[in-house]
């Protein structure tokens, strides 16, 4: 089973951005943890602050992978072109957020990645990751 994970803009800065919304650890040194847990499916990650470079990725893994986690970062609340793009695909997303949206600033409150996903985990820290994954299995 293969399955990405795709973080948007700002994600790179986890463990160092906003710990006290975001916590301490950085992505790459959890991502390694969720592989080891995880050893038998093929984990991928990707991450991009580039709006056009989540789309191309998107659309290359769309047709061929088991599932997507994509966390959109503030692309989520802004992007109709992501949104579109996880609608063109044939690979389920699950779209992810590490806070909980709703309890934030009213602007994140809109996602146009939502209404086109299999579903939606929002607001357990980093453990909505694994939460995701385990949607799919």
């Amino acid at each position: 089973m293969k399955i990405i994970i795709i973080n948007g803009p700002n994600l790179n800065l986890l463990g160092k951005r906003e710990p006290e919304i975001y916590g301490t650890q950085n992505f790459d040194s959890y991502f390694e943890t969720l592989q080891t847990k995880y050893s038998t499916l093929e984990l991928v990650y990707f991450q991009s602050n580039v709006e056009g470079e989540i789309i191309n990725k998107l659309q290359e893994v769309g047709f061929d992978y088991n599932g997507i986690i994509l966390n959109a970062g503030a692309y989520t609340h802004t992007s109709i072109a992501i949104g579109d793009c996880v609608k063109s695909i044939a690979s389920p997303v699950i779209e992810v957020h590490i806070s909980n949206t709703f309890s934030r600033e009213t602007f994140r409150h809109q996602s146009y990645i939502s209404p086109n996903a299999k579903g939606v985990i929002i607001g357990f820290g980093l453990k909505s990751y694994e939460l995701a994954l385990q949607s799919f299995l």
